[in-house]
């Protein structure tokens, strides 16, 4: 059975010295992606494949496989880096039992509507529900892009989103 280290959310997904990063600082020999467009694109998940850290495990699922992947046995074995693009994609693994009780928000790219709130993360409205809805239900949640970065709390990040 598997141990999820840490969930992140990162529209970038495996990305360079940012990654390698995060996978030192909790000693993730797994990193699960969890996306409906990188499963259904052969070439694109084989380049991301390619671009995880020497020794470190790399599976691409959809949201469904990740449900059926987590309720089965956590993953598999390993120290678990579980890796979003969205928050609308953590909010749909989620309600279909992949219950993480801790999520880090490292990176969601600009576009309309978007507001950035810290560094390089912008939130839209439908983001700021869902990051409500699941701190209501106990899940802590975090900003953070680097290891070096303190973390901001996420009642903090919404605060800015609205102010």
């Amino acid at each position: 059975m598997g141990n999820i280290v840490l969930t992140r959310v990162d529209s970038r997904l495996i990305h360079g010295q940012v990654m390698t990063k995060w996978v030192n600082q909790v000693q993730a020999n797994k990193i699960v992606v969890v996306s409906d467009e990188l499963a259904a694109d052969e070439f694109m998940r084989s380049i991301y494949l390619m671009s995880a850290p020497t020794g470190v495990e790399v599976v691409c699922l959809s949201e469904a496989q990740a449900a059926e992947s987590y309720a089965a046995d956590v993953f598999g074995a390993g120290n678990v880096l579980l890796l979003l693009p969205s928050l609308k994609a953590l909010k749909s693994v989620y309600d279909q039992g992949v219950k993480v009780t801790s999520v880090q928000v490292g990176g969601l790219g600009g576009g309309p509507e978007r507001k950035v709130v810290f560094q390089n993360i912008t939130l839209d409205d439908a983001d700021a529900a869902i990051l409500d809805e699941l701190a209501a239900d106990g899940v802590k949640i975090v900003f953070q892009t680097i290891p070096e970065d303190a973390p901001q709390d996420v009642d903090s990040i919404l605060k800015k989103y609205r102010g």
